[in-house]
């Protein structure tokens, strides 16, 4: 896997709070860029082995792909792709902070040539940002 980044962000709300905002697979186009729809396969609540469809527009091409949650608990989401252009390993951490509110992290791992990483390290990170500032508001 060539695209290997991390990014984080401060987010002034409890962790219990932001976790349960970003494993809800209906809050996912309000925060995550370019994505139009995400869909939960199969019955709810998100759990290890869900599967969540999501359909995103990147360049003005419709891209859909689907992810399979590996692991769920109160501190991280981890999700890789099983249906998708390039195979992407994606970790979505969320821990208590010193002094306060929750620490985010995104470490994203996935195909496409090494050259995308800061590309896609600024995505992500405004992704966070735009979570941060929907969850502050």
């Amino acid at each position: 896997m060539s695209v290997d980044i991390t990014a984080s962000v401060h987010i002034d709300r409890d962790p219990a709070a932001v976790a349960a905002y970003m494993t809800d697979p209906a809050n996912d186009p309000q925060w995550i860029g370019g994505l139009r729809t995400a869909d939960l396969l199969g019955e709810p609540p998100v759990a290890v082995g869900s599967q969540v469809r999501r359909v995103a527009s990147f360049l003005g091409r419709r891209v859909e792909y689907v992810n399979e949650v590996l692991a769920l608990d109160a501190g991280q989401l981890e999700m890789r792709s099983i249906k998708a252009p390039f195979p992407m390993h994606i970790t979505y951490r969320f821990e208590p902070a010193p002094g306060g509110g929750t620490a985010v992290s995104n470490h994203v791992r996935g195909g496409g040539p090494r050259l995308l990483n800061p590309f896609v390290r600024r995505n992500v990170q405004r992704d966070l940002e735009r979570l941060r500032d929907l969850l502050e508001s």
